[in-house]
């Protein structure tokens, strides 16, 4: 290990779908966090690190920040505000589009934050001229005056490399936190319940999705396969019939396209079994949330 070593943890904060996880996968490398064009696509904090023999940066995706409706979206902001308490170093990510009112009690915040503030604008290749990236730029600064600013493309990956030097640059020096070759703190089954969910998402509308929760009951490897079976709990019958479609054929969809990502995260065969339950009104109650990985 060198002299000097630096590791500090990079927590990205911000409202939904504004790109964080985006970000995320960008700056680490790797496809950690899922993304689609819904909101509140993360609910938990997930970590993805960073290593290069001079450093070790741990970068925290949190959920989106919003007014809580029910319990799991209590705890997801509660992973958000945490995100505030023990970063060394904070990104607070917003796009061209986002009106900068929205959730001023959160933003009021970060701005009494201590520690460094890298305010990212993303999404700026959707503004057409210069004017109006600089009138952009001007409010967010009279906003978070303390902040410094990264106008950037993260699906283009435009300005990311810039802002990755200064994270370097502001990282305090410590010994690594994780092993070297450490890429999450999460286990192998969470990035498959992860993976299921973003498949959830990208093909129901409407509440489907956000009333599902994934849990994988086996994770058997062997012989170069690995043999899965997860169950997908919703709140009602209903969202059951339309989780499995007629004759199960969209149950079937869901499975083919995890099936494909799961092989290619862990590059090995993978034998994916599916089922779904009914949990009524699990997003309300604590014993499933805390079951659920929600509260600790």
């Amino acid at each position: 290990m060198t002299e000097n070593h630096k590791a500090g943890f990079v927590n990205i904060v911000g409202n939904p779908n504004v790109g964080k996880s985006t970000l995320m996968n960008d700056l680490v490398g790797e496809r950690i966090s899922i993304i689609t064009a819904k909101a509140q696509t993360t609910r938990h904090r997930i970590m993805g690190i960073v290593n290069t023999p001079e450093y070790q940066i741990v970068f925290s995706d949190t959920p989106g920040v919003l007014a809580p409706k029910y319990k799991l979206q209590e705890s997801m902001l509660n992973f958000s505000e945490g995100a505030l308490t023990d970063a060394d170093i904070l990104l607070y990510v917003t796009d061209v589009i986002e009106d900068p009112t929205k959730n001023a009690d959160f933003l009021a915040k970060v701005a009494k934050e201590t520690i460094p503030v890298l305010l990212v604008i993303n999404k700026i290749d959707l503004v057409k001229d210069q004017k109006a990236l600089e009138d952009i730029v001007a409010r967010w600064h009279g906003l978070l005056p303390n902040a410094q600013i990264f106008p950037t493309s993260a699906k283009e990956h435009f300005n990311v490399a810039n802002l990755m030097t200064r994270i370097v640059e502001l990282l305090p020096e410590n010994p690594p936190y994780f092993g070297k070759d450490a890429l999450t703190d999460k286990p192998a089954r969470f990035f498959v319940t992860e993976i299921i969910r973003e498949k959830i998402l990208l093909n129901y509308d409407k509440e489907v999705p956000y009333s599902t929760e994934v849990i994988v009951e086996k994770f058997d490897e062997k012989d170069g396969a690995i043999h899965i079976m997860a169950v997908i709990y919703v709140e009602r019958d209903s969202q059951k019939g339309i989780l499995i479609g007629r004759a199960g054929t969209m149950l079937k969809k869901v499975g083919t396209q995890a099936r494909k990502d799961i092989e290619t995260f862990f590059g090995k065969r993978v034998y994916l079994e599916l089922f779904v339950k009914v949990e009524p009104n699990w997003r309300n109650r604590e014993n499933k949330l805390r079951s659920f990985g929600y509260i600790e």
